[in-house]
């Protein structure tokens, strides 16, 4: 299979939290393949899940802004849309209860 990212991923396993509905929504998934522009991740179940939303990386406390580029039943690829942000910095304080879920 040829690679057809501009960035290759590398392999982890790492949790994380898809956040959207502005903090109010959040779905455990886990972090397979992950670079500077996207990451691939297996959640339970994709149906209803936006086409926008932030991954909660929760080993480094960072939440990436992602928008979907593929779905399967149980797997999604993502793009990040803009820089990583700190769960700690004050223009997440919305967020900051996930450190803790």
């Amino acid at each position: 299979m040829d690679e057809r990212r501009k960035v290759p991923r590398r392999r982890v396993l790492k949790e994380g939290k898809i956040v959207y509905a502005d903090g109010l929504r959040v779905l455990d998934c886990t972090i397979r393949d992950i670079s500077e522009s996207g990451a691939r991740l297996l959640i339970a179940n994709t149906v209803g899940l936006p086409d926008a939303f932030l991954l909660y990386e929760k080993s480094s406390g960072v939440l990436h802004p992602a928008t979907i580029a593929w779905r399967q039943a149980n797997a999604i690829g993502v793009t990040f849309t803009g820089p990583p942000t700190s769960i700690n910095d004050p223009a997440n304080r919305r967020y900051a209860r996930l450190k803790f879920a």
